[in-house]
C-alpha cells in the first residue's frame, strides 16, 4: 500500500487574495469625504477624524480602510 504524500493529505483551501492596505494623499482624503483640509486637520486634533500618518517630511498619508469606516460611520442614521 504507497503512502500518501503531504501534498495528497494535506486539503487545500481556496485562497482569497487579499489587498494591502493602501494609503492615500490629502488630495483624495478631500474628495472622498468633502470636508476642506482645514476642517481634517481640525477634527483630527479633536479625535473625531482618523489620524494621518508621515512617511517624511512633506508627504502625509492616510489609511484608505481607515476613512471608509469613518464614512460609514458618519453616513449611519442614528437609531
Amino acid at each position: 500500500m504507497p503512502h500518501a504524500t503531504r501534498d495528497q493529505t494535506h486539503t487545500s483551501q481556496p485562497s482569497v487574495a487579499v489587498a494591502p492596505p493602501r494609503l492615500i494623499r490629502l488630495p483624495e482624503v478631500i474628495a472622498r469625504v468633502g470636508l476642506r483640509r482645514s476642517a481634517i486637520y481640525q477634527r483630527m486634533s479633536e479625535g473625531r477624524f482618523p489620524k494621518s500618518r508621515s512617511l517624511g517630511p512633506k508627504c502625509t498619508v492616510w489609511v484608505e480602510a481607515e476613512i471608509d469606516e469613518w464614512v460609514r460611520q458618519v453616513s449611519r442614521i442614528p437609531d
